[in-house]
């Protein structure tokens, strides 16, 4: 029988993102970006000294390489909620945020490798506008995009910044921890919801009391928790929260539109007056060298951005974003644009990613 550790520890050392198990396959590695089922042709001499055979896994072997990384607890939730997230980790090999979870009745695992190194924002290919960001004194910063596109390791790198330049108490809410950092200037108290507290919104809530300076939030779903998250701004904290968004105006939108009508003013209001920025990413493939890039839309809270969305107008939000480079803002087609200029995607990403493919298509053609 396989063990995970070995199919976990060989994910690791061909650099593939996550590990997907489920029944009537064999294990699939996503690797920059492509799922690859190890039985496949492309890995064919790849596998290495791996002790258990590659095949398609039966309901019994993805069930008994569950329980090789859930203890009796954790396995005992699982089967009774049908889905679970959780963290593992190798020592000497990788951290890993995995969520298990039951179709048609047989158990399957998803398993994102967590590099436990945090890369600085030279090595991860971020503009300085981000350390800016991280450095403000109080208000929100949103990292948004869709899973699988790098907020985790962006905010952890944010984090980090402020763990080396600056003496503050920084408290992260996470389901479940993936980053673990080290105390260095800051005292950093990591708690993970299910674990340390029941839900984003009781972590939040209490950590008002906790005497943080800067709080993250891994994920703002809720009214209650981006209530929460605001107001915390609004009293001095540094905030930074994610979202499944793609753009900042869909950002500003999806937290406004969350409340119900007759409190979407006020809130309106609140977001305007401590909104810090907005940083919204996509990974992409890249064809200059294996791995993937970030794109980028960056928005940064001008007074007159702030303006635009206390009256209603972020259809507007994303012709400032076009203008503000002063500022450090980029919208995601000059992103994709300058990415594919430096040769470092294809013309065909570019247009598939675009929010404008029409105008993105004139301009890679030379025209205005």
């Amino acid at each position: 029988m396989l063990h995970i550790d070995e199919l976990l520890t060989l994910a690791k050392e061909n650099g593939v993102s996550d590990v997907h198990i489920t029944v009537n396959s064999a294990p699939a590695f996503r690797l920059y970006g492509s799922l690859i089922p190890l039985d496949d042709q492309e890995w064919a001499g790849k596998i290495g000294p791996l002790q258990g055979e590659i095949k398609k896994l039966t309901p019994g072997e993805t069930t008994a390489l569950a329980q090789q990384i859930m203890n009796p607890e954790q396995y005992e939730q699982f089967m009774e909620t049908g889905d679970l997230d959780f963290s593992y980790a190798i020592p000497g090999v990788c951290r890993f945020r995995v969520n298990a979870y039951k179709q048609q009745d047989n158990v399957t695992l998803a398993i994102r490798l967590i590099n436990s190194r945090i890369l600085s924002f030279q090595e991860l290919g971020l503009p300085e506008v981000l350390g800016y960001l991280a450095e403000r004194p109080r208000g929100l910063v949103l990292v948004t995009g869709p899973t699988g596109s790098g907020k985790s390791t962006t905010l952890a790198s944010m984090i980090d910044l402020i763990n080396n330049k600056h003496r503050h108490h920084i408290i992260t809410l996470e389901d479940p921890i993936e980053f673990v950092h080290t105390h260095k200037k800051c005292i950093i108290n990591q708690r993970e919801i299910g674990q340390d507290s029941r839900s984003f919104a009781h972590a939040l809530r209490a950590a008002m009391r906790e005497d943080p300076d800067v709080i993250l939030v891994g994920e703002m779903r809720d009214p209650e928790t981006i209530g929460i998250a605001i107001t915390a701004a609004e009293t001095g904290h540094l905030v930074f929260g994610t979202l499944h968004t793609s753009s900042a105006a869909q950002t500003v939108d999806r937290i406004i539109d969350v409340f119900p009508p007759h409190q979407q003013q006020q809130i309106r209001v609140q977001l305007a007056n401590t909104i810090q920025g907005v940083v919204a990413q996509q990974l992409i493939p890249r064809i200059d060298k294996p791995g993937r890039v970030v794109a980028l839309e960056i928005m940064v809270a001008t007074p007159a951005i702030r303006n635009l969305i206390r009256e209603g107008k972020t259809y507007q939000v994303t012709s400032q974003i076009q203008t503000g480079a002063k500022f450090g803002m980029i919208s995601l087609d000059m992103s994709l644009r300058m990415l594919y200029m430096k040769k470092m995607i294809s013309r065909e990403e570019a247009l598939n990613r675009a929010a404008d493919p029409e105008t993105m298509q004139k301009t890679l053609a030379g025209g205005k």
